[in-house]
């Protein structure tokens, strides 16, 4: 036997509490009849009560509470295999976190934005595994790919402009990254690299990069944020807590999307898309469910599972047939 829902049973402890009201009631009752009944005559006077009945009652009223609570773990028996298949595409998010990422054109700022994007999308996930790499003047796995939802939000949360040491933004050695240690080498297809940047790029050949992630079947969906024309500053905090605007040789820094590089990065891939924000909105849950919900998936994991058939309604109609004993039972003796 098999119970589904074990912590029901402990709803036990109201049979003991149930038994105990119906014998206080029984010494309640006792104690009212002497004090209306002198003592020496209540034994000599024909009581019309039936004690043996109403412990009848209360016997069965317990054993239907007890069948009741017995059901609600939902008892199942005669367990059959099944083969249950998860089928899902991996998902890469390439996420920039150098400087310029704290430019304010999209509120709170650029990263900020992203990693709530990021959150939308993984909310409306189907099987599909999700890994994570950030880049600035580096690449680093932040998370590999998993299923567990969870565990890559927490790993989201934690992501920073701090999370790599070194300044810059190598958008092709992240995307190298991603498919060298992100992705494995199965299978040419059922794999996407979601690039979330602002375009601005180092001299890491990133239309190169891309043009290697579509020899080896991954299309990259990239996402450009920020202000393609005007720009913005980049606000930081000094030491001692002071906010101020990032310079460079005494001048002020100001960031633009670099929108061609990446539509030159999308159109290496297969099926690649390019998605200009701006300083718009991202809703990349919507990007999810056009361009990868409906798309060909794998088998990501299989595994057999017993199904067992719930029984609990077999010990409903034992509880209703106890309840209706007790209604048939009297508490009054025959011919008085």
């Amino acid at each position: 036997m098999h119970l589904a829902d074990i912590n029901k049973l402990l709803w036990l402890w109201i049979l003991p509490v149930v038994v105990l009201l119906y014998a206080w009631a029984g010494f309640k009752r006792k104690q009212a009849l002497k004090a209306f009944i002198d003592a020496g005559l209540l034994d000599r006077i024909p009581i019309s009560s039936n004690p043996a009945g109403r412990q009848w009652k209360a016997a069965l009223i317990v054993l239907s509470l007890a069948f009741i609570i017995f059901a609600l773990a939902r008892p199942a028996w005669n367990p059959k295999p099944q083969v249950v298949k998860r089928k899902g595409r991996d998902i890469v998010f390439v996420l920039d976190v150098s400087k310029s990422m704290l430019a304010e054109d999209l509120r709170p700022n650029r990263l900020e934005r992203a990693k709530l994007a990021i959150k939308d999308l993984v909310d409306r996930l189907e099987g599909d595994r999700v890994g994570l790499v950030v880049f600035a003047g580096t690449a680093v796995v932040k998370c590999p790919l998993t299923l567990d939802y969870n565990f890559f939000e927490m790993i989201l949360d934690n992501v920073s402009t701090e999370s790599v040491s070194r300044g810059g933004t190598m958008i092709g050695d992240a995307i190298r990254k991603a498919l060298d240690e992100a992705f494995d080498d199965q299978q040419k297809k059922y794999k996407d690299i979601i690039l979330i940047t602002d375009g601005e790029d180092h001299d890491s050949f990133p239309v190169q990069a891309a043009e290697e992630a579509g020899k080896r079947g991954v299309r990259i969906i990239a996402i450009g944020l920020g202000n393609e024309d005007q720009g913005s500053r980049i606000p930081i905090t000094d030491e001692n807590g002071n906010r101020r605007f990032l310079t460079y040789k005494g001048r002020e820094v100001w960031t633009r999307l670099d929108a061609e590089t990446l539509r030159k990065m999308v159109n290496a891939t297969p099926g690649g898309k390019y998605l200009n924000v701006a300083t718009g909105t991202i809703d990349l849950g919507d990007v999810y469910t056009k361009l990868i919900a409906g798309e060909e998936k794998r088998e990501i994991e299989s595994k057999t599972i017993k199904l067992y058939e719930e029984k609990f309604q077999i010990f409903i109609a034992f509880a209703l047939f106890l309840l209706g004993l007790e209604i048939v039972v009297s508490e009054r003796r025959r011919g008085r």
